[in-house]
């Protein structure tokens, strides 16, 4: 990290104010001929002329120096604040890059603060999540993650894991030391609560990913039940196309509506039915894909129409995934003569819908169910990656318990190094000298 780097730091556009930001060794020197200014008090707003290659005045502008390491990058840090649009900034940045600088590559100022010790991997993801944030709940977890949360736990179960490893790295290698004798029993309960606690988190991460990602609600049934007027009502524009003939909606439909605190993904489905149509047979292949990747599912039935076997194959996918998803069903047209033999779906508490009541009373009934979705004070992995490193820690820990029984520890300490390395790398790599401190300071050996 030996260059200067510098980038436009808000998002393009209009605006009162933009900021352009550089970090590096050079950046004090070069924000000395940018203002012509020969020295700047650290963390200090000072407000000055800015000058172009050229020596023409650019903007009056905020100008402040953060000094290493107190930065975000822990480098030589400053920040112009200038007039916002997109021809102020961008003058300022080609000015930097005239002079020494050049242009950041996209997320290397977190990057920087990652690498000088600033923050740690699951504080750089929280910073990324928390701007693409899609609700109220979302921003106040990945602000406590920005404040170490999850780094918190993942220190307490790699020191947990790293006391065991130390454990068996001793007994292979000082097995005439004397050792406790309820060290083995101890190791298997402490393995035991850390495996309950990485499938609770994995349970509760998977469950709530919404709330991080954003929910996706899927408004399923048969051909010509509603499913397009209630898309339309609920954007308040005629998005999908709506007609009496059977089948006219031949793929998904999805677009992003309000609900509550929460940007929602609602998709208008393909009418689920036996068909010979090979385009919408396609559609409604997507449906039933659409269903599975959905927090919640909406599913219509028409109440004016006799039972018949395309409701029995809708309220058969519901039984599917009646344990896996939030399933919200409901009676449309309600306001027609009743034929549905409402009995077939008494386990489900449908919601009776008109065409005056239709949008209050879904809107109602997401809200309810995005608020169950939500609840819960479990901490939360918020990608992908740090999934797959529980998922992984998890299956290492129950690996190991079987060689610690039998006593065959060289085993047991190669499945308890995959966990350390797998729960380690949400945060930090782990630096296996760790376990060499742990062996000579836990056991006093070496005496």
């Amino acid at each position: 990290m030996n260059d200067t780097i510098a980038a436009v730091a808000t998002a393009g556009g209009v605006g009162s104010v933009a900021i352009v930001r550089m970090s590096g060794p050079k950046a004090l020197e070069i924000a000395k001929q940018l203002t012509k200014i020969s020295s700047f008090k650290p963390r200090y707003a000072k407000l000055t002329d800015l000058y172009d290659l050229e020596g023409e005045l650019i903007d009056e502008a905020i100008v402040i120096y953060f000094k290493a390491p107190h930065s975000f990058t822990t480098e030589d840090v400053v920040e112009f604040q200038c007039h916002g649009g997109t021809l102020v900034a961008e003058k300022i940045l080609e000015t930097l890059l005239y002079h020494g600088a050049r242009l950041a590559e996209p997320g290397e100022f977190t990057k920087r603060a990652f690498l000088g010790g600033r923050i740690d991997l699951s504080e750089a993801e929280a910073i990324a999540k928390l701007i693409e944030a899609k609700s109220e709940d979302a921003a106040k977890i990945l602000a406590k993650q920005m404040k170490g949360e999850l780094k918190e736990f993942v220190e307490d179960a790699r020191e947990r894991l790293l006391r065991a490893t130390a454990f068996a790295e001793v007994t292979i290698d000082y097995a005439e030391e004397d050792l406790p004798e309820d060290l083995i029993r101890n190791i298997l309960n402490q393995l035991d609560e850390l495996e309950e606690k990485f499938e609770t988190i994995l349970s509760s991460s998977l469950r709530r990913r919404g709330v991080i990602e954003g929910f996706k609600v899927s408004i399923v049934g048969k051909p010509n039940v509603g499913k397009s007027s209630l898309l339309n009502a609920l954007l308040n524009y005629e998005r999908a196309i709506v007609s009496s003939i059977p089948g006219t909606t031949r793929d998904t439909i999805e677009e992003q509506i309000r609900v509550g605190s929460h940007l929602v993904r609602i998709v208008d489905t393909a009418g689920i039915r036996e068909s010979s149509d090979a385009i919408e047979k396609i559609g409604i292949e997507r449906s039933v894909l659409a269903i599975e990747e959905s927090d919640i599912v909406v599913a219509l039935f028409d109440s004016s129409r006799p039972w018949d076997e395309e409701d029995e194959q809708i309220l058969s996918l519901l039984e599917r995934f009646k344990n896996e998803k939030e399933i919200i069903v409901a009676l449309s047209k309600t306001d027609l003569p009743r034929r549905i033999d409402q009995s077939k779906l008494s386990g489900f508490s449908p919601v009776e819908l008109s065409k005056e009541s239709r949008v209050e009373r879904i809107m109602q009934e997401l809200q309810n169910r995005l608020r169950k979705i939500s609840q819960g004070d479990e901490l939360l992995l918020i990608s992908t990656r740090q999934i797959e490193a529980v998922k992984r820690a998890v299956e290492s820990v129950k690996e190991a318990k079987e060689p610690l029984i039998r006593g065959e520890l060289e085993i047991f300490s190669y499945y308890l190094i995959e966990a350390v390395s797998a729960i380690s790398s949400i945060s930090k790599p782990v630096d296996f000298n760790d376990i060499m401190d742990k062996m000579f300071g836990e056991f006093c050996l070496g005496k």
